[in-house]
């Protein structure tokens, strides 16, 4: 699942058309991605919007799923996000890649915060993201393996 930011899915329709040829489910993670708990109600709809119609004009369907930038949920956000369709789905295990701590720490963090019902947060964005790239290969084999599966719904292809 990936959760894009409108201006660079704008910039690289590529990359969402690719992830609707894959099945996978892409989200609104706003057009910008600013802290929307410092924003008013017109500022955090015109993010919202804006993402969810580069997503639909370029990956074919409206997003059904919306992630606040740095976990900063407000109620404008969460009520916003309800009005365009979207329901809200933050993280429970945040392996800090952004932070680039090594492939290692990366997986030791997924691992030891593997449960039924967690969601693993990853970046793919914001520089050289091999160690996360690195990590997940390392990872998502070994969780599938011992039986986790992905409990959002995938992208139905029509």
């Amino acid at each position: 699942m990936f959760f894009v930011c409108g201006e660079m899915a704008a910039d690289h329709p590529h990359l969402l058309t690719r992830m609707a040829d894959e099945g996978h489910t892409v989200g609104n993670h706003t057009w910008s991605h600013p802290l929307l708990t410092k924003m008013t109600r017109r500022q955090i709809h015109s993010e919202m919007s804006r993402t969810s119609e580069v997503i639909e004009n370029t990956y074919g369907e409206r997003p059904h799923w919306f992630r606040a930038p740095y976990g900063a949920w407000n109620r404008a956000a969460f009520q916003l996000g309800s009005e365009l369709g979207m329901e809200p789905l933050a993280w429970t295990v945040d392996t800090l890649d952004w932070t680039t701590p090594g492939t290692g720490t990366i997986v030791d963090r997924v691992e030891n915060g593997a449960a039924p019902g967690v969601v693993v947060l990853s970046h793919d964005a914001g520089g050289d993201r091999s160690q996360s790239v690195h990590a997940l290969r390392r990872y998502l084999p070994q969780l599938l393996d011992s039986g986790y599966h992905v409990t959002v719904p995938r992208r139905q292809r029509v």
